[in-house]
């Protein structure tokens, strides 16, 4: 392990790029801390790696900026405080010289007698000025380092006091490994017997209903007392919504319609190696974050459930050029980090639909991607990953498609990443759809967007979507047969986060999103969703009924078809969240799960989720890694090109008979009106349990 020298030795230490420490340069000594009196030096340091590394007893700090000027180390040793500007005014600066702190574009530096943990650390990095050039340097600002491990903070999930808190990365070389166990281990678990539930760490215990003691709501270790209710749904992957640090508090930094809102899904991601330090406990901060994750991912692989992160590696917190709110990559080198047109007066491009877009296939935004995810591999054991808006991965640096994106390909043949599961959102917010054409390299499995939309439709009773349902429901092979594809690379899914919930889906024609301050032009329009006859809640029987039965129909669709089924948190109990279809700003009872309801339905319609569950793992047909042929199946049924044909049966050779009729029957919704309604009918002729 390489040291830095001591006042006495004056001796060369090497690095990776065979710089040298002259014999001749002496060691800068600091003024001492205020609350240790310790005196600090520092030396050249090392390139690599970036970030923070221990050096024997000194601390090497690493931070890349292609265009930067001048770039300074600020450091707190006396730790945390809530007044960030006496906190600042007490933090040591050391400026890094050019000629001896800068390896190619690789700023850095070593520095002794610093603590091993506790210590706040930025940067002040100053560069070319001038709105015109696409630099946004700012040297009065103090910025995270973007390979941070832990970030400080607030510590308090929407605590009001800290409202304008600010974020400094930390670091810790003083605690011993994580103990994983001697007889820990990892799932493994095939990607065509994977069923996936989708679920928010703070939401899923965060409301009081859930019977933890406030100190453990919404937090990791809340997921671990809840894992026997997974294990009794039956799913064996939980696909986390982001836990990558965030400020939930950032609609609330200036005066806009949404500054009533916390960000309670966290897809706004302000660095992409430290997980969300207010999911700790009991305000515990970034090192107990850090630890009770590990906790989390041990508990729940122990119980033989694998753990997928969102991720958003599209955009951050940083917003756009008119409300920036730089913390990190804006300041530390905006033309490098972003999509950046410096033709237009708007230049940060924008296909995330969040103000910027990072700029993925840039190689060093690449290697940070890279590093990034094998960090969350290697030090918090995590199965895989699921890649928000992923065609923004293959936009190359002015925002034109790429055939073959190198990030997309470097995450498929990585070798710390080859045995986890890689998994595309197919699509961004400038067009480009790429379901079922997302480069792959027969790695990547996708979003199925299509099949979402196409089971919306005809168990709704659309018309002619017959034969659509049936390529659905039988792995997409129009889609996905193709080169060494598998059925399960469609990531089969009706609902998800961003959207309708599933009772919502069958309660309400339109979105109600009036409570996020947009006048309802936010969330999507096309919900292909049917109310069943009365928009909203009612207390109807006959409506809540079929409602119900519709549920069901959907929930089932989902279990038999080919593919790998995912289903979102508090659909086993039909959570609504009152039809508003884009609910990622209300840290309130619309998004927590509602567990007093989920005990209320536990024998009527949580018993036929899990027992549905339980059903499509039992039966290997439901989970084939190759495409259906005429051998496995039997279409009963001659009236493809019928427009108005709603009949569907098949026969999956030898396991069961399915029978599909979407029927037209006379209801009365109200006094006021009649309606015909399409009835989509299963007939299930295997488990006795599963009753519509």
């Amino acid at each position: 392990m390489l040291h830095c020298p001591k006042p006495e030795m004056h001796s060369k230490i090497w690095i990776e790029s065979s710089v040298t420490l002259s014999p001749e340069e002496p060691l800068v000594e600091m003024p001492p801390s205020t609350k240790s009196g310790t005196l600090l030096r520092s030396s050249t340091g090392r390139p690599s790696p970036l970030g923070v590394s221990q050096l024997g007893d000194a601390v090497n700090f690493s931070l890349f900026s292609k265009h930067a000027t001048s770039v300074t180390l600020c450091l707190s040793i006396s730790g945390r405080s809530r007044e960030f500007s006496k906190m600042e005014s007490q933090m040591q600066e050391i400026p890094l010289n050019p000629k001896e702190n800068k390896t190619g574009d690789i700023w850095h530096v070593c520095i002794e007698n610093l603590p091993l943990s506790g210590v706040l650390y930025g940067y002040r990095v100053d560069g070319p000025e001038g709105w015109h050039t696409g630099h946004r340097f700012d040297k009065n600002l103090i910025l995270i380092d973007p390979y941070a491990k832990l970030i400080e903070g607030r510590r308090v999930f929407g605590d009001n006091n800290e409202k304008m808190s600010r974020f400094l990365g930390t670091y810790d070389f003083s605690s011993l490994p994580f103990d994983w166990g001697n007889d820990y281990k990892c799932p493994e678990i095939p990607e065509k017997d994977l069923v996936i539930y989708e679920m928010s760490v703070r939401s899923f215990t965060a409301d009081k209903s859930s019977g933890l003691e406030p100190s453990i709501r919404g937090s990791y270790l809340g997921v671990i007392e809840k894992i026997p209710h997974l294990l009794e749904l039956g799913i064996n992957a939980v696909e986390l919504l982001p836990v990558f640090e965030y400020d939930e508090f950032e609609f609330q930094r200036h005066p806009n319609p949404r500054d009533h809102m916390l960000n309670v899904w966290g897809y706004s991601t302000m660095n992409f190696f430290s997980p969300m330090s207010r999911y700790a406990s009991t305000g515990g901060g970034p090192l107990a974050a850090s630890l009770e994750f590990k906790k989390m991912v041990k508990a729940l692989h122990s119980a033989g459930i694998e753990v997928i992160l969102d991720v958003v590696y599209n955009h951050t917190n940083e917003a756009d050029d008119e409300h920036p709110y730089t913390t990190s990559f804006r300041g530390i080198d905006n033309k490098v980090y972003y999509m950046v047109d410096t033709n237009s007066y708007v230049q940060l491009l924008n296909f995330s639909g969040c103000g910027n877009t990072f700029n993925c296939n840039h190689p060093m935004v690449m290697e940070l991607i890279l590093d990034s995810l094998r960090y969350w591999v290697t030090e918090y054991h995590v199965n895989g990953f699921r890649f928000d808006l992923a065609s923004v991965l293959c936009r190359g640096p002015d925002g034109t498609p790429l055939n073959a994106p190198l990030i997309v390909k470097a995450i498929a043949k990585d070798p710390v990443l080859s045995k986890c599961k890689i998994i595309a959102e197919p699509w961004d917010c400038g067009g480009l759809y790429l379901v079922g054409r997302f480069p792959n390299w027969d790695r990547w499995a996708e979003w199925n967007g299509k099949y979402r939309d196409d089971m919306r439709r005809f168990i709704k009773g659309d018309g002619g979507m017959k034969g659509t349902f049936a390529t659905r429901i039988s792995g997409s092979s129009d889609l996905y047969q193709i080169n060494a594809r598998k059925p399960y690379h469609s990531i089969n899914f009706v609902i998800a986060h961003d959207g309708f919930t599933l009772y919502d889906l069958v309660a309400y024609n339109s979105k109600h999103n009036e409570m996020n301050g947009e006048g309802g032009r936010d969330g999507c329009n096309d919900n292909y969703s049917w109310n069943c006859g009365f928009e909203g809640e009612t207390r109807d029987p006959a409506i809540n009924a079929l409602r119900s039965r519709q549920m069901k129909n959907f929930h089932l669709a989902l279990m038999v078809s080919q593919g790998t089924p995912m289903m979102l948190m508090g659909d086993e109990y039909a959570h609504t969240r009152y039809g508003n279809n884009n609910s990622y700003g209300h840290d309130t009872a619309m998004n927590h799960f509602q567990w007093n309801q989920l005990d209320a339905r536990k024998e009527s319609h949580f018993r036929f989720f899990a027992e549905t569950i339980r059903f499509h793992r039992q039966h290997p047909l439901l989970g084939r890694d190759t495409f259906l042929t005429k051998a496995d199946i039997t279409w009963h049924e001659k009236n493809w090109d019928n427009f108005d044909s709603r009949f569907l049966s098949f026969s999956w050779i030898p396991i069961f008979h399915l029978q599909m009729t979407s029927l037209l029957e006379e209801f009365q919704a109200s006094k006021k009106f009649m309606r015909w309604l399409h009835i989509l009918q299963f007939s299930f002729m295997q488990n006795p349990k599963l009753k519509l």
